[in-house]
């Protein structure tokens, strides 16, 4: 073991400071909070003890399908259909992201998503805003302060992208600060939205694109080359373009994707779940990273994937051989690539990260 690993347990590994991009709201819920507000509702959850729904939720993402695992969410939406429900999920959201050491993220949804309990989709990003305010606000009061921006998804299977995007130019100075596609990549082309990505572009609202996950290179070029992304959502199949990890070699595309420094979003234990990588030693994150790519750690679901930041890090320390410095530079990377202004990701980054990794 490297000098640099010594020591790095779990919780040393919590108390570094950390950022994540790609994090949904609505599959980073408490389990105790779904039960709570699905007995408010009326909804019927797979079962009412909190740590066995924790389970739940872990053993049914595990399929290695991705659309089996998105439809996990149905318990969680349906306790976020109400004022109260968003108020109180995004206010533990940010309380957790703190307690586990992150100094910056960006939480993603679909207001569209949360619109069945009558909320119209303003009043849905006006309640998510005036949760994570207040969750910022205790936390900062608690002597863990974390950042935490928005970005707006729409659902590339359905028709309301452009809506979303529209919601994203009028709530930019609001605490929104970039967008998304998400939902069933495979058959369901980001191209079909380039009107949304074009609109988004003219108004200078920077996106990140759900690519190269459950679909191949031909997502990943697309959300770059056609729609314009500035990062890709997981892009684990960039290595399809490489066919020999270890030389090296890159093809045009992994070659323009590491030129240009766009991020990779990605999530080694979701990808496990959904079947787009096969363990975390082998997950391509490690190769990537060491061949000069801009990767970035995230959890894309914390309680559908039952994992943290803390956990993430933890997994790579202890079956990748990762080191300090490592976690370092993913945290760096994440920062670097942020849908913030220059100023607050040089002062994150040099007044709280590398000061947080210093030995």
């Amino acid at each position: 073991m490297t000098a640099t690993r010594v020591d790095l347990n779990v919780d040393v590994i919590r108390s570094l400071p950390k950022a994540v991009l790609h994090d949904h709201l609505d599959g980073g819920l408490r389990p105790a909070t779904v039960v709570e507000l699905a007995e408010s509702v009326g909804h019927t959850l797979p079962t009412t003890d909190p740590d066995e729904l924790a389970a739940w939720y872990f053993e049914a993402a595990n399929s290695g399908d991705l659309v089996r695992y998105i439809a996990t969410f149905e318990h969680t939406l349906a306790v976020m259909q109400t004022r109260e429900g968003l108020l109180r999920t995004a206010e533990e959201y940010v309380l957790d992201l703190a307690a586990d050491g992150v100094v910056y993220a960006e939480v993603r949804y679909a207001p569209e998503l949360n619109t069945a309990g009558g909320l119209a989709l303003a009043e849905v990003v006006e309640t998510v805003q005036e949760g994570l305010a207040a969750g910022m606000a205790k936390a900062a009061a608690a002597g863990t302060p974390v950042r935490v921006g928005t970005l707006l998804c729409g659902m590339r299977m359905f028709d309301r992208v452009r809506e979303a995007a529209d919601l994203a130019v009028a709530f930019r100075d609001a605490g929104v600060v970039g967008f998304d596609i998400a939902g069933a990549e495979a058959g369901f082309p980001a191209a079909d939205h380039l009107a949304a990505f074009e609109h988004l572009r003219r108004e200078n609202v920077p996106f990140t694109i759900h690519a190269g996950e459950a679909d191949g290179l031909s997502s990943i070029h697309q959300a770059l080359q056609i729609c314009g992304a500035q990062r890709i959502g997981h892009g684990v199949r960039i290595t399809d373009d490489i066919p020999d990890l270890a030389s090296g070699k890159l093809g045009r595309l992994a070659g323009w994707v590491r030129d240009r420094r766009i991020a990779l979003e990605m999530c080694p234990t979701s990808n496990l779940q959904t079947g787009a990588a096969t363990s975390i030693a082998e997950h391509p994150i490690t190769a990537l990273k060491d061949l000069g790519f801009r990767v970035t750690l995230n959890t894309d679901n914390r309680l559908v994937s039952g994992t943290t930041m803390t956990r993430e890090m933890s997994l790579l320390v202890a079956e990748a051989g990762w080191t300090r410095e490592d976690l370092r530079t993913v945290t760096v990377n994440a920062l670097k690539s942020a849908f913030i202004p220059f100023d607050e990701r040089k002062a994150l980054i040099e007044d709280v990260v590398l000061p947080g990794y210093a030995l």
